[in-house]
């Protein structure tokens, strides 16, 4: 099964555009294309490569050229050679593996440079003090185990219904920048839009920094300061909403280095009744996004499908996505800035699931059990802390980003309450879901549910914090020679487009119905179907959209018009 953007796959060059819209430099080697491969049952440093891969898709993937499952003993080894020259010569050179699923090693020359064991998240290290003149080679070791202890999302070796297939090695772009000693390693963007201001944070060891802000074409601010830390006055601002996604643009220089970013003027916050947006209550109507695709799992042929997803999620009225227990490439976040789609991100779970106690449970009506998880290890727990860390800190200066997800349907759920305080201290501007769907403890910024099998009626939930249902629908319909398997997974089957639509049409009614009390917002299951899952509105290759665009797009007026008059 192949998706709709196959034909803009380029295998000698995929992916290539810039991978990091929120900090552009110049001095850029793109990686991504054919490397040497070796699937492995030693652990030591191949002498020949049998195969190739195309990088940067993971090895079930139909786009890698591979296209087989990874046995727990087996090694996957990665290699590339690339020349050193002029156009990324410089004090340093870094070496960007964006995300590599499970645990990598990272060789140059024959020497490891460094180990990593955050599969959804990037590796980022200094290879000049291994690199010579002329050719040089990068040797990429990665065993995928699946092991709990670690982050792995919806992965299964067994995959069926709401489980999928498991994604191995290098899943996201691989690339060089060679950068001066002083280079600007980070930026940190906080608009505060009560005082009409952006604080700007620049990590470099240079002396001082020149800050340079446009509004559209016209220069608002430029000035230099030896401080590094920039407090900016932003004059009749441009606030960011989903109808005017407005971007600044910013560009910033040091005596050797030269970047480019863009940040936006917004504030999430939320009241007793409401989620806010720039202060004024805002209602979330969105749907989950799980960011899977039939021909590259966790990695689109081309960068054009996650942009035809949003777009079309917006042209059908919706103006969020839950973007599901995975972290995407950062140009997927930038569409979302750049064509104003909220998004609500999930922290990927680690931990085991327990299907009795996480779901059979819940369903039938034990929500309220403590997340002082007994069967959660110490290094279990250090390993989610290090990624809840990683993740807010590489995701902060993302705009779009209003609410964080700590922990799904209670899988890996542990001290939630400790994580909500620790996400707080770090990231202030942004909201928190701690616990979506049930298990809920002291602290969140929301009255996150779960509704799938009963209608939607929340007279009856204890109003101290905002409603939000996290997740509802997942109602399933198969359009034939558009589906994964021979297997359907969903909660209500219709045989039909019409009896789909009505269904779905229904549903939403009882949305409507449920704004009085109030609600602060609604996510529907889901975006797309994902292999057996048949509960997207889309197809699983993107072919067809199930939901009649005119039906659904009037119903998301009627839920605004609703929300808006209260």
């Amino acid at each position: 099964m192949l998706s709709k953007y196959i034909e803009q796959f380029d295998k000698n060059h995929p992916l290539n555009e810039y991978p990091r819209p929120q900090l552009i430099r110049k001095s850029y080697l793109n990686l991504n294309g054919t490397w040497d491969f070796k699937i492995s049952n030693n652990h030591q440093l191949p002498t020949s490569y049998d195969q190739t891969i195309i990088v940067p898709y993971c090895v079930e993937s139909v786009l890698s050229n591979i296209n087989e499952r990874v046995l727990k003993n087996q090694f996957l080894y990665y290699r590339k050679t690339f020349v050193y020259d002029k156009a990324i010569a410089n004090d340093q050179l870094i070496l960007h593996i964006d995300a590599c699923d499970q645990l990598s090693e990272v060789y140059i020359n024959n020497n490891l440079v460094i180990t990593h064991d955050l599969g959804y998240l990037p590796i980022i290290i200094n290879i000049k003090p291994y690199v010579t003149k002329g050719e040089n080679e990068i040797v990429i070791c990665v065993i995928d185990t699946l092991d709990k202890t670690y982050p792995y999302g919806k992965q299964c070796d067994n995959n069926k219904g709401m489980w999928y297939t498991p994604c191995s090695g290098i899943w996201q772009s691989v690339w060089l920048e060679g950068v001066s000693d002083d280079y600007i390693s980070m930026l940190t963007i906080t608009p505060d839009i009560d005082s009409k201001k952006v604080r700007l944070i620049i990590n470099s060891k240079a002396n001082s920094a020149a800050v340079k802000i446009f509004e559209n074409d016209k220069v608002i601010y430029n000035e230099k300061s030896e401080l590094k830390i920039f407090e900016i006055n932003i004059d009749n601002m441009i606030l960011w909403t989903p109808d005017n996604p407005f971007l600044y643009k910013i560009t910033i220089k040091t005596k050797n280095d030269e970047v480019s970013s863009y940040f936006a003027m917004r504030k999430f916050s939320c009241n007793d009744n409401y989620f806010l947006l720039n202060n004024k209550p805002y209602f979330i109507n969105g749907v989950l996004d799980q960011g899977y695709f039939p021909d590259g799992i966790y990695t689109p042929s081309s960068y054009l499908a996650y942009e035809d997803d949003i777009l079309t999620m917006k042209r059908l009225g919706f103006n969020c996505l839950r973007k599901h227990i995975k972290i995407e490439p950062l140009r997927f976040y930038y569409y979302c800035d750049l064509y104003g789609m909220i998004v609500i991100q999930d922290i990927v779970n680690n931990g085991q699931y327990s299907f009795f106690k996480q779901t059979v449970l819940p369903t039938i009506g034990l929500k309220n059990i403590s997340d002082k998880n007994k069967n959660i290890s110490e290094k279990q727990k250090s390993i989610y802390k290090k990624s809840l860390l990683e993740t807010i800190k590489y995701l902060y200066n993302v705009p779009c980003i209003a609410i964080y997800t700590l922990f799904n349907e209670g899988w890996g759920q542990h001290d939630s309450d400790e994580y909500y305080k620790i996400v707080k201290d770090y990231d202030s501007t942004r909201l928190i879901d701690s616990t979506s769907g049930w298990f809920k403890a002291n602290y969140s910024d929301f009255e996150s549910l779960h509704i799938y099998f009963k209608k939607i009626k929340l007279n009856n939930i204890l109003k101290n914090k905002p409603i939000i249902i996290s997740e509802f629908g997942g109602y399933s319909y198969r359009v034939n020679n558009h589906v994964y398997s021979k297997n359907e997974y969903g909660y209500k089957s219709f045989k039909d487009e019409k009896s789909y639509n009505d269904g779905i049409i229904k549903l939403y009614e009882e949305i409507i119905d449920n704004l009085s009390y109030p609600l602060a917002g609604c996510i529907y299951t889901q975006l797309s179907d994902v292999e057996d899952e048949t509960n997207g509105f889309l197809t699983y290759d993107r072919k067809v959209l199930k939901i009649n665009e005119e039906k659904i797009k009037k119903l998301n007026e009627r839920i605004y018009e609703v929300f808006y008059h209260e």
